[in-house]
């Protein structure tokens, strides 16, 4: 149900990280190298015994038909997991296919194996790929290999993802990756699998997000938070086949004909599905925090609220060729306003009353920046000048993070007063705030108990915390920016930041009308970009432009007044 063999072709080596592309073949790398070690191509990855394309040695085969454990940060090695282990895992995959001795090997397998069983009966399948829209001819004279992949939800109801699937659309199923989150609905958290030498390897869970030893490792460092991942999550969902744009084949290429592409649903119906598994993890997550009646590690979750602990990406849903091609002067590029502040916290959860308006900047301001600093899409011999498909993509506040302090509002852990006067400490960098991540030094230590009755626990002794010193600090701190935002009350700081965020706006959208101004944001639009390809989450070297910036210059910020500095 993948590609076919015409329409396999297979780059050699790989470039850059492939994370998802987890080494599946007979023989894995010893300890903390497997399974997030670069992979080359299929030949060097399943090359035997006593050597391998990394230069580590290999630890003894898998046995086929076996269940493993290795949550990376945890365990040295992948070891069989006993009949009690297996049966603690919930989740449909585990406790109905695996501890049937059902061992699905391939995509098709796997799905044909759900639905012998009468499982998830619901499927839907989805389509991406960085070089999704470059024309197949041009991937072809530059020998880039066109890495589509599907991601397939398996569902009891239409509006959950009770287990996702993510593999190539386009080589061997025998050979490729193939990985499965898996929601266990009775201890409410996601189980993490991948099919590695002939067996599946149980990669950790939910929590294993969470826990130190283990967070940001293996699965993990992708999953950061426990979660299923859709980077491009809001429109046009870049990368994806949506509603806004398409994945281009040639007219005889095998995949139109396969049953998961040709009925694919687009990526705006994806986002849904993904927002929900994200709220149900989150809503699973703070109902054990209130059965407990405790906060066993506070700044677990008070660094979604001072810290990015994972981004998005947010785009113009123009295309970029267009854009740059106009010669007409009325024509105008719209900068994704989360680009300049967190949109979805400070005005969607806190409904702050601010009149915001869209940042339009000239298309020959937009055309300039592209070639002053040399945008092009770079893959091996393969180069496109210009920008990604749609127009200025940026990192963007986590809709993960967002959902955690929004749900936790709404329990009463976190006063709206409290994530406001936070949030608007250096408001204008909404993403990689080092000012906002500075207060997570006054997160009191858990368990922190939350009496019944007594609401607010945690955002009072937060705040209590950063007032006591703020005095005590420099002018300009953040401890005493939060303070200054403090003393505006619980009546008072509603309007005051609506003032605050309009002004800050119309300053921007000023600057952004000039050259000078707008040459400033391109660069401090690399500069963010630069701080999300140190995340591991940065998997794909055509998820983003490269540009002649330097990737070692200091990176950018933005002040209230709009203006750009280091």
């Amino acid at each position: 149900m993948t590609g076919s063999a015409a329409s396999v072709r297979r780059p050699v080596p790989v470039r850059g990280r492939r994370a998802t592309a987890w080494p599946d073949h007979q023989h894995v790398p010893e300890l903390g190298t497997w399974p997030t070690a670069h992979v080359a191509a299929d030949q060097e990855a399943r090359r035997g015994p006593t050597a391998a394309a990394d230069g580590q040695r290999r630890s003894p085969e898998l046995v086929p038909g076996t269940l493993y454990r290795f949550v990376q940060g945890v365990d040295e090695r992948p070891t069989p997991m006993s009949p009690e282990q297996l049966q603690s895992l919930q989740d449909p995959f585990a406790a109905r296919l695996l501890a049937s001795g059902v061992f699905p090997m391939t995509l098709p397998e796997l799905l044909g194996g759900l639905t012998e069983a009468k499982l998830l009966l619901r499927q839907r399948s989805y389509v991406m790929g960085e070089a999704g829209q470059i024309p197949p001819e041009q991937a072809r004279q530059a020998n880039l290999f066109r890495d589509l992949r599907y991601v397939v939800i398996r569902s009891d109801h239409g509006g959950e993802a009770d287990l996702l699937v993510s593999t190539s659309a386009v080589d061997p199923p025998e050979i490729t990756f193939l990985q499965v989150a898996a929601w266990d609905d009775e201890h409410g958290l996601f189980n993490y699998y991948m099919r590695v030498a002939g067996s599946w390897v149980w990669g950790g869970d939910s929590y294993s997000a969470l826990a130190p030893e283990s967070r940001g490792r293996g699965c993990f460092d992708s999953h950061v938070n426990g979660s299923v991942v859709m980077k491009e999550l809001r429109a046009p969902w870049l990368h994806w086949k949506s509603m806004k744009a398409g994945v281009r084949l040639d007219d005889d290429d095998p995949l139109r004909t396969e049953p998961l592409f040709r009925d694919a649903d687009g990526a705006e119906d994806l986002e849904l599905l993904v927002r929900a598994s994200v709220s149900r993890w989150t809503h699973a997550r703070l109902d054990r925090v209130d059965r407990a009646g405790q906060i066993d590690h506070p700044d677990w979750l008070l660094r979604h609220l001072c810290t990015s602990t994972t981004v998005n990406l947010a785009s113009s849903d123009q295309e970029s060729r267009v854009l740059a091609a106009s010669q007409d002067e009325n024509d105008r590029l719209v900068v994704p306003t989360s680009f300049w502040l967190d949109v979805d916290l400070l005005l969607n959860t806190l409904e702050i009353p601010a009149n915001i308006d869209p940042v339009a900047v000239p298309v020959a301001l937009y055309a300039a920046g592209l070639h002053k600093y040399d945008y092009a899409l770079v893959e091996g011999d393969f180069r496109q000048p210009g920008d990604t498909h749609f127009a200025f993509c940026v990192p963007e506040p986590a809709f993960e993070d967002t959902e955690v302090v929004r749900q936790m509002v709404r329990r009463g852990l976190l006063t709206p007063r409290l994530v406001a006067c936070v949030a608007m400490v250096d408001f204008p960098n909404p993403v990689f705030s080092d000012a906002r991540e500075r207060l997570l030094e006054y997160v009191p230590d858990g368990p922190l108990e939350l009496p019944a009755g007594v609401p607010g626990r945690l955002a009072a002794e937060f705040a209590a915390a950063i007032l006591a010193v703020a005095e005590k600090t420099p002018d300009g701190s953040p401890e005493r920016e939060f303070a200054a935002n403090w003393q505006l009350g619980d009546s008072g700081w509603q309007d005051a930041f609506a003032t605050r965020l309009e002004d800050y706006m119309k300053a921007v959208t000023a600057q952004a009308a000039m050259p000078a101004g707008f040459d400033a944001y391109v660069r401090l639009a690399e500069s963010r970009r630069n701080r999300f390809r140190a995340m591991r989450l940065a998997e794909f070297t055509l998820t983003l432009p490269t540009t002649n910036i330097p990737r070692g210059a200091p990176p950018l910020r933005m002040t209230a007044g709009g203006a750009v500095t280091a």
